[in-house]
């Protein structure tokens, strides 16, 4: 059994899929910057709020309600974009081809996410098989 985060997987499943610490990561990511946002978004909300209280008065139980949809809303947003951003990375490390790629080889579907090159989306990560200097230098001419 191998541990990841606070799961442990299958040995065979982590042989399977080398880069599943690295997805889990991303993920674990994804996640985090959400529930920043969310702080971000419902205090900024919260703290406009106030600012224009005395042209559009209302009761403390709708700024907050008005605050939290703010943040959900915004937080969903973030979520949603970098775990597509994940899912894509996934694929990448996977296949050794960006979704795109995929795409246009016929194989899976086009995501809507707003990935565009693993390496560049994910700077100073080194993937499996590559130097740190490759990731940087780009393609070979």
């Amino acid at each position: 059994m191998v541990q990841l985060g606070l799961r442990r997987v299958e040995d065979s499943v982590a042989a399977k899929h080398p880069a599943l610490q690295q997805y889990a990561a991303c993920q674990s990511h994804a996640f985090v910057k959400g529930i920043g946002t969310f702080l971000a978004g419902s205090g900024a909300a919260f703290a406009l709020q106030k600012l224009v209280s005395t042209k559009l008065p209302h009761g403390p139980q709708w700024s907050l309600l008005l605050a939290a949809a703010t943040g959900s809303l915004a937080s969903y947003m973030v979520t949603r974009a970098e775990t597509q951003k994940c899912s894509d990375f996934w694929i990448y490390l996977e296949t050794d081809k960006s979704p795109q790629e995929l795409a246009m080889a016929g194989r899976v579907s086009q995501p809507t996410g707003m990935f565009t090159s693993p390496p560049a989306a994910f700077p100073g990560l080194v993937m499996p098989g590559s130097s740190l200097l490759q990731q940087f230098a780009g393609p070979a001419s």
